[in-house]
């Protein structure tokens, strides 16, 4: 009952500042697509939407981690889901799991890799990774204990420490905040999105599982 009295003008507070946010948005702005064209050559990558998300304007993309992480701090707050007795998963899904998730890892990997290439990056391949993660959360596999805490929670915050963390080392040595040098730019990049995706993809296999993994709340 106290969680729906501050329910509602929460949602109204979240529905004024995003029709704010709206109606204040500047007129596009002509010449962008020339205009990253242009600077492709300083991006450390030679696909231009990895250019825009993770070099041009990385704060977007740090800020989609940010969200995830507080999407699943927002269910991990709901108390979870009722426990339920676990079952055989069954012939067919046991062998298709034991199928399916080498193949996503592996694909997860290449996405992960060409991205800076061609189509591909850190949210599609933590998207394959997050989906094996829900293939053996079906098939009744679950975290233990010891891997539950401490070491989940780093492996969730891995990618927005990163992008933080690289924005920092760079304010350290005098440049812009997640405005790569152009000689380790794609370094750089390739790091933060290796660390973004396994983030996505421990993040959405969580958000899955609806409750906080056994002896993590411990």
């Amino acid at each position: 009952m106290e969680r729906s009295r501050w329910l509602l003008p929460l949602l109204l507070m979240l529905c004024l500042g995003l029709g704010y946010t709206v109606l204040s948005m500047p007129e596009p702005v002509e010449g962008l697509p020339e205009m990253l064209v242009d600077n492709m050559e300083v991006a450390g990558v030679s696909n231009p939407v990895t250019a825009v998300l993770l070099n041009f304007r990385g704060y977007d993309t740090l800020l989609e981690m940010g969200v995830l992480l507080v999407a699943l701090l927002g269910v991990w707050s709901l108390g979870g889901i009722p426990d339920y007795r676990e079952s055989s998963p069954g012939l067919v899904l046991d062998i298709m799991s034991r199928q399916l998730v080498p193949v996503l890892i592996l694909v997860a990997g290449y996405l992960l890799w060409v991205g800076a290439d061609a189509p591909g990056g850190a949210f599609q391949a933590g998207s394959l990774l997050g989906a094996a993660g829900v293939l053996l959360l079906l098939c009744g596999w679950r975290i233990g204990n010891r891997c539950s805490g401490l070491p989940l929670r780093f492996l969730l915050i891995l990618g927005l420490g990163m992008f933080v963390v690289a924005g920092t080392g760079l304010l350290l040595i005098g440049g812009e905040f997640l405005q790569y040098p152009s000689p380790v730019a794609r370094e750089l990049i390739l790091m933060i999105e290796a660390a973004a995706t396994l983030s996505i993809g421990a993040t959405l296999a969580a958000m899955f599982l609806g409750s906080l993994p056994g002896g993590a709340d411990k």
